[in-house]
């Protein structure tokens, strides 16, 4: 928390009321503008604290008007009524006066951005542009003037184009940053180009003037009219980011404007603001965009000109405001996003930016209202200024500074101390349950306390104060010019160059201990116990142990520059109580809070850290294994603001840590805390452990110690967190006589202390080093230190530390030791839940740890126990969002629970509307509102459900209100009661007609009953057959002789009712025929046939037999087909012996009757091998049986299958081999050669195949030498090739394929093994005999064309073999020396020859040998006939068209040739 120390100006006796207030930009600076009746107009400067300056006074006998500081110099612009024009040099006080150039009352002053340039405006529009020098002298004359002839009223500078900033980069260089000598290298490095530089400042004026115009002067100082709106224009702003100009009339209309690259302006856009138009309203804007507008209304305006969006903010009255307190003025500070309001009540009003995950910028939610600050009077004017972020206030009558200050704030030895005021301090001793206010008459800036003292200094003056009971008395006070300052016993250490000051409470140094330069000098102090830590402006730090009577050096000095990358500065640095580990928070180089929190082990001098950031130290936070990763999450992402050490146990570590600004999506789908408490436990054994973390409580500000038991939390005024108040009592109120303090501090138990507030060291110890152990894991040491411990409350809270970590098995333990056995029992039926947050919730229940129990729930997405809880525990809003956000499944019922809760508190009206969406209020809502019937009647016909109309006519009903009932049961279409009532009104014929109008059975029913009682049967029995109750329809039928009836009925009925009619039929003998359709129906199928063969009805007989199948009876089956063989139905009788599985006798009824087999029938006639009706022996031969029945039939196609299935391969050959020949379908025998894969099937087949027209057919060709090839008859596949050669040379004289043909069947036959190896070699000689005679013939007509003479000498020697034919036809051998010895003109020789052929071949066809030109040129030349002609159906193959099967042939044989 922050407070502001407000000074009020030292302002000189002769000033009158402030008109202007202006801040220098960097320097705390501040001039004031008065008025004075009696001397005029007055100038003066005054520093920080409200130091009048008084060499820079300046006095007039007129008024000043404007006032402009330059941006970097201590140079004052001064505008005076007169047009006089000033400038004033601090502190030296030099005053320089601009020529004379304006001659009205000046309007206009303003400075360019590094301020070489100087705008000066008048009344009556002139305007004069000065040149100004680096030392802020000024260059003669103007160098433009412009003359605009209206009052000038804006001016402003245009922002330079954006360029690189020359002299900072070579600063970055400078110090060794590559990027930036990168930048300065580019030719070397390749890696960017030339530097981007713009000009250093934007020399470019816009000014407007009264009549809404603005003008625009370049750097040149040529003027061009800009653009032109309508009104005078009150404010000019320039928006950087987009390059607009954004134009405010006095009537408040914005508009914006474009800017081109030649100076051109386009509107953007035209708007009218909220607010009193005519005042003078105060307008500021920001970087962002954002315009703030006070007009003297109860609220402020921002508008975002990048959104397009406003709002406005309010004052509110419970934060100190008074109702209908107006805003004057307002100021923005960017450095500190603080925008201040003026209030015409004497307040300030500051919004502060606060940062929110997942919120933009700038929005209303992002601005949080602060505490006011109080001033006198009316607030005129505000402006933020200095480096320093200073704040000044004028309310005319006074001027106040005000510099905000963080609250100081100390606690040590039960002693507290918080800020409250500039000059007040509320104090809390704990150990004596008193409260004590001390007012200083300085402002202070820091304090500390200790167990009989209190110090406090504003780095000028220290002031110490003993305490002594209830009053506090100044014991000492002396100067000291120490910004931090450290208090132990009596001893106060101070600060100064290179050195820390021992003193004693009267100011006296008694002790130096001093620093090198390398060192640095002390800024940083902390005291805890017996030892003191100081960091230094080198990052430094060194501790020193003041148990002695002087302070003697702990350990030396450590350098932490060396181990923390990227450090900037020490922000604080804590030691704990034996001196061992010091914690460090530092400032990153960029001036950035570290996120870390860095431990320096004085004994082992290193440095470790945590890392908020990631949530975790570098290795991961040592834990027990069950530890809770939702609690190691929420750590990420965080910065610690504060730390302590516990002031008696050196292993306590707490740190305050607030929540980044983060993007992430994950951390957006966790309930993130802003301010988190986070406790370690740290030891040189086992490094950081996490003891706990808790979100700080609402009310509390900020963490000042830890000491155990207890948190100390700083609160605001007036608040008072109830929950973390301790037992002892409430705190003393000081006496009447001393001043009344607010309560500033709350402590908050520590988690394993809760309930053991008060307990003693010993025990304090020992639940110390439980919590420890337990926090390693370590559980025989955990139980070893409180095993003396026999307080039930020490173990309820170690059963509450078993919470935090999970560990039940403890848990146990603690709860057998308190005796709580309803707990242990719910404990251990929770061992069934699978989660173990869910089993830890049960725990926590059990211990009254709700909010734990709720946290371990949501964690573990247990939202069915969680809407439990929620109900159990009558929070009924969150059980509903579970329920309809995450438990669904278990919606309804939360509605009804929730609707029976507000039953029960008389909420009738929610509990009707929770009912509803129960889906309960059928029932729930009539028996709520039972005794309110007007409100029930009226509910009844709002909601117009069936349901609840049959209820309340049933309630009608109930109240003999029979005529209302009937109209509400009409509503409910309840057909039942409606014909009920009407029968007991005895309107039957209405009921009657409600009856077979609906058709409703129970309706139906119901009236049947009513006619059966008044003996009406013929209607009784239709409504029973209406309501499908049938078996008592057949009982009137049977009662009553209804026999027509009957069947129609029982055929409707069930079987029990069907054999109970057909009985009712056989014992009265007639109808025989229906009880025999109804046993059938029944599926009595033996009784329906005793009774149809008994009584001879043949045609119920057929219609029952079509219905018997394989589970019928067998005798009842053999019955009925000796009845359809009687009676001539051989099919049939066939079935039903099949049925029977009498497959020998329905095979023998086959044939007898010469029925045909089917495929179906000898498929249901075969028996599977798995089946046991018959054993493997009788199954083949019944298959065999089928198949000779088949071959009978000629069916060879089905008989092969059989065969095949008897598995009698002997049998199967022989008899498929004459199938196949017999049946002649080649594609089946084809096939079924192919799928049986047996050789002798493949040389049956091939067989077959050869009784074809092979030599036509290419693929029979193909087939036959597959199959014997396949068949491995090796032998017969040679005589198919001998057949093929015989062929080529019987019908087309080709002896060179012949010749091939009889090589394969040579081949072929030398391969196979004959059954007489006699024979074998016999007959592989004859058959290389023809090859040779083939070979010589084929040489001899090869030889002809070469050799006439040789070949006709080897075809004579070939005649003379005596055995040439059939190998090579004598007719050939012949025709080819006819040929030769007609082509030689041997007429006669050739004759002599034909004559020869002749006498061997008589009735052969000569023609077909030799050629018919030869014939003819012979018979010329003889003169003879010769003889026969042409024989019948012959013809000169040579010369037929049976070439192409020839070629056909030859294909198919040299296709398979190539296969063998």
């Amino acid at each position: 928390m922050a407070v502001y120390f407000d000074h009020c100006i030292d302002a000189p006796d002769s000033s009158g009321s402030h008109s202007q207030v202006a801040w220098h930009p960097t320097q705390p600076v501040l001039a004031v503008a008065s008025n004075s009746p009696t001397t005029g107009g007055n100038i003066d400067l005054y520093l920080q604290q409200g130091e009048h300056v008084e060499s820079c006074h300046v006095e007039r006998p007129f008024q000043p008007t404007v006032l402009r500081w330059h941006p970097t110099k201590p140079l004052l612009a001064l505008g005076w009524e007169t047009g006089e024009v000033l400038l004033l040099t601090h502190p030296s006080g030099e005053q320089t006066q601009l020529p004379a150039t304006h001659s009205t009352c000046i309007t206009l002053l303003e400075w360019s951005s590094s301020g070489s340039r100087l705008v000066t405006g008048d009344q009556s529009g002139v305007l004069a542009l000065w040149k100004v020098d680096a030392r802020g002298r000024l260059h003669g004359s103007y160098i433009a003037k412009h003359d605009y002839t209206k009052p000038l009223t804006c001016c402003i500078f245009r922002p330079a184009p954006p360029g690189e900033d020359v002299a900072m980069l070579a600063r970055a260089a400078v110090s060794g940053d590559q990027n930036a000598l990168d930048m300065f290298n580019w030719r070397k490095t390749g890696k960017a180009g030339p530097l981007t530089m713009g000009p250093q400042e934007g020399l470019v004026v816009y000014v407007s003037t009264a009549d809404g115009k603005v003008h625009c002067v370049d750097e040149r100082g040529v003027s061009s009219l800009l653009l032109s709106v309508d009104g005078s224009i009150q404010k000019l702003f320039y928006l950087k980011r987009r390059d607009v100009l954004a134009v405010i009339t006095e009537t408040l209309l914005l508009s914006q404007y474009t800017l081109g690259p030649e100076g051109e302006a386009q509107e953007l856009m035209k708007v009218k603001l909220s607010g009193k138009s005519g005042q003078n309203a105060d307008i500021v804007s920001t970087d962002t965009g954002l315009l703030v507008t006070a007009t003297g209304d109860q609220v402020i305006r921002l508008w975002d000109l990048e959104r397009d969006e406003n709002y406005v903010l309010a004052l509110d009255e419970s934060m100190g405001f008074e109702k209908g307190e107006l805003l004057n003025c307002v100021s923005y500070c960017t450095a500190k996003e603080i925008l201040a309001a003026g209030t015409s009540r004497g307040r300030i009003a500051m919004w502060r930016m606060v940062s929110q995950p997942n919120s933009r910028p700038d929005t209303k939610a992002q601005w949080k209202l602060q505490t006011p600050t109080e001033v006198q009077g009316n607030v005129s004017q505000l402006q933020w200024g200095s480096s320093l972020n200073l704040l000044a206030a004028n309310s005319l009558s006074r001027v106040l500074i005000l510099c905000e200050h963080v609250m100081s704030a100390h606690y040590s030895q039960q002693v507290a101390a918080v800020q409250v005021s500039p000059t007040q301090l509320s104090l809390t001793m704990f150990s004596t349950n008193t409260q004590l206010s001390l007012r200083s008459d300085m402002h202070i800036k820091g304090v500390c306390v200790t167990k009989e003292a209190v110090t406090v200094w504003n780095g000028k003056q220290v002031t110490v104060y003993e305490s002594s009971g209830t009053t506090l008395r100044n014991t000492g006070t002396f100067q000291c010019e120490s910004q931090v300052l450290a208090v132990h016993d009596d001893n106060i250490y101070t600060v100064e160059p290179n050195r820390v000051q021992v003193r004693t409470p009267q100011g006296t140094v008694k002790q130096l201990l001093a620093f090198s330069e390398a060192e640095g000098n002390p800024v940083l102090l902390s005291v805890c116990q017996g030892h003191l830590v100081v960091g230094t402006d080198t990052a430094h730090i060194k501790v020193f142990d003041l148990t002695r009577r002087e302070a003697k050096a702990h350990c030396s000095a450590k350098n932490l520059v060396e181990q923390v990358p990227s450090l900037g500065a020490l922000r604080s640095v804590k030691c704990n109580a034996n001196g061992s580990q010091v914690s460090i928070l530092v400032t990153q180089v960029n001036g950035r809070p570290d996120h870390k929190v860095y431990f320096y082990d004085v004994e082992m001098d290193t440095v470790s850290y945590f890392d908020f950031f990631t949530g975790r130290p570098p290795s991961g936070v040592s834990q027990a294994e069950d530890t809770d990763r939702r609690t190691l999450t929420e750590l990420r992402e965080r910065c610690p603001v504060s730390h302590f050490w516990d002031e008696s146990e050196p292993r306590l570590f707490v740190c305050e840590t607030v929540l980044t600004n983060t993007d992430s999506t994950q951390m957006d789908q966790l309930d993130r805390v802003d301010v988190l408490v986070v406790t370690f436990f740290c030891t040189q054994e086992h490094g950081l452990l996490l003891q706990d973390s808790f979100p700080k409580p609402a009310g509390l500000q900020a963490l000042l110690a830890l000491d155990v038991p207890y948190y100390y939390f700083s609160c605001k005024p007036g608040e008072k967190v109830l929950q973390t108040e301790e037992a002892s009592g409430p705190v003393q109120s000081p006496s009447p006589a001393q001043a009344q303090s607010p309560h500033m501090v709350s402590r908050r138990a520590l988690r394993d202390f809760q309930g053991l507030e008060t307990c003693e060291k010993a025990t304090r110890d020992a639940m110390l080093n439980f919590s420890f152990y337990l926090t390693i894991g370590n559980m025989d040491e955990a139980f070893k230190s409180i095993k003396l411990i026999k307080s039930e409350a020490v173990w309820e809270n170690m059963a509450r530390m078993c919470v935090k970590n999970q560990r039940l098995d403890v848990a146990r333990v603690c709860l057998g030791n308190m005796g709580n056995a309803r707990a242990a029992r719910a404990l251990r039926e929770a061992e069934a839940e699978p989660e173990i947050e869910a089993r830890v919730a049960v725990l926590a229940l059990q211990l009254g740890m709700l909010d734990d129990a709720e946290k371990l729930y949501k964690s573990c997405g247990r939202f069915d126990l969680l809407n439990k809880f929620y109900q159990a525990a009558g929070k009924w809003q969150q059980a509903l969002e579970t329920a309809e956000t995450h438990d669904r499944i278990h919606l309804r019922s939360t509605y009804y629970s929730y609707a029976k809760n507000l039953e029960a508190i008389g909420e009738k009206h929610m509990a009707l509307v929770f009912y509803e969406r129960s889906d309960t209020h059928r029932f729930e809502v009539p028996r709520m509102l039972l005794d309110d019937a007007q409100s029930l009647e009226t509910y009844v016909n709002k909601m117009k459900d069936k349901n609840i109309y049959k209820w309340w006519a049933q309630y009608l009903e109930s109240q003999s209100d029979m005529e209302s009932a009937l109209r509400y049961y009409e509503y409910a279409e309840d057909f039942l009661s409606l014909v009920r009532v009407h029968c007991y009104l005895g309107n039957v014929q209405k009921a009657s007609e409600i009856a077979n109008d609906t058709g409703n059975r129970a309706a139906s029913y119901h009236l049947a009953r009513q006619y059966e009682s008044q003996e009406e049967i013929k209607q009784s029995v239709h409504f029973y057959t209406r309501a499908q109750a049938y078996n008592n329809a057949i009982r009137l039928c049977k009662e009553n002789g209804l026999d027509d009836q009957l069947l129609n009925l029982a055929l409707l009925s069930n079987p029990e009712d069907m054999m109970e009619a057909a009985c009712y039929y056989e014992e009265k003998g007639s109808h025989m025929d229906r009880a025999v359709l109804l046993y059938h129906k029944a599926g009595h199928f033996s009784k329906a046939l005793e009774l149809a063969f008994a009584t001879e009805q043949f045609a119920a007989l057929q219609l029952v037999a079509e219905d018997l199948n394989e589970t019928s009876d067998p005798a009842l089956l053999a019955r009925c087909s000796d009845f359809f063989i009687k009676h001539g139905h051989y099919e049939k009788a066939v079935e039903l012996l099949l049925a029977a599985k009498k497959y020998h006798e329905a095979l023998q009824l086959c044939l007898d009757q010469n029925l045909t087999i089917t495929e179906e029938l000898a498929e249901s006639m075969t028996v599977t091998k798995e089946s046991k009706d018959l054993s493997e022996e009788a199954r083949k031969e019944l298959l065999e049986s089928i198949a000779d029945c088949c071959m009978r039939q000629g069916n060879y196609h089905l008989a092969t299958k059989k065969y095949t299935q008897a598995g009698n391969k002997l049998k199967v050959r022989a008899l498929r081999y004459a199938a196949l020949l017999k049946s002649g379908d080649t594609e089946k025998i084809v096939f079924f050669a192919g799928v049986s894969r047996q050789k002798e099937i493949y040389v049956m087949a091939a067989n077959y195949l050869q009784s074809l027209d092979w030599r036509k057919e290419p693929e029979i060709m193909k087939n036959i030498i597959s199959f014997y090839t396949k068949g491995r008859a090796l032998d017969l596949l040679a005589g198919f090739y001998e057949a093929c050669a015989q062929v080529e040379i019987d019908d087309y004289q080709n002896y060179e394929k012949a010749m091939g043909a009889l090589t394969e069947a040579y081949k072929c036959l030398s391969k196979a093994k004959g059954r007489s190896p006699d024979e074998h070699v016999a007959r592989m000689a004859d058959l290389e005999h023809k090859i040779t005679l083939v070979k010589r013939f084929i040489q001899a007509r090869r030889l002809y064309e070469d050799d006439p003479g040789e070949a006709v000498r080897l075809c004579e020697a070939l005649i003379e073999e005596p055995d040439l034919d059939p190998a090579v036809r004598i007719g050939d051998a012949y025709g080819f020396l006819v040929e030769h010895h007609c082509q030689q003109g041997s007429f006669q020789v050739a004759y002599r020859m034909l004559e020869e052929l002749q006498k061997l071949l008589p009735s052969l066809n000569i023609s077909y040998y030799v050629s018919q030109g030869s014939l003819a040129a012979l018979q010329r030349a003889v003169g003879l006939p010769m003889g026969r002609g042409h024989l019948p159906g012959r013809a000169d193959r040579r010369d037929s068209g049976g070439e192409d099967d020839e070629v056909e042939e030859d294909e198919a044989l040299e296709s398979n040739q190539g296969d063998l």
